[in-house]
């Protein structure tokens, strides 16, 4: 799968997103190891801290099914109706959270494409989360 056909399956996810208090939609796209894709949304709450980000939401629903090798994950974000009409200016790095949660199941070399399909970036875990804490650390 190219990078581009991950990041229209992460905006098309963000179309489904819950987003009435940030008016801010993201969405995910994780690719497993052997090819199966998992989406996500961000679903907000009035309580924020029961929010839940996109890219959890992938990473949790696949780790649910059983997944435990991923390739990669495309991410995309923008105003409610930007991401409605499809425009999306810029990259949404995901939040420091999620980066961890990332560093939990995901190699250093994992790729992050962050931007739209027109114009993305490609990371990877080690650049978005140097020096993370894990499994070593404890």
């Amino acid at each position: 799968m190219t990078e581009r056909e991950l990041l229209e399956y992460a905006l098309d996810a963000a179309k489904r997103a819950y987003a009435p208090y940030s008016h801010f939609c993201v969405g995910a796209a994780l690719l497993t190891a052997d090819g199966k894709v998992y989406t996500g949304c961000n679903i907000e709450n009035a309580s924020y801290p029961a929010t839940v980000c996109a890219e959890r939401v992938a990473i949790f629903d696949a780790v649910k099914d059983g997944e435990r090798s991923f390739s990669a994950i495309a991410i995309v974000g923008g105003k409610v109706d930007d991401v409605a009409k499809g425009e999306l200016s810029g990259e949404c790095p995901p939040c420091g959270v999620c980066r961890q949660v990332m560093a939990e199941f995901c190699r250093p070399d994992f790729k992050i494409i962050l931007g739209a399909p027109d114009k993305f970036g490609v990371y990877t875990m080690d650049e978005l989360l140097p020096h993370g804490f894990g499994a070593a650390n404890m």
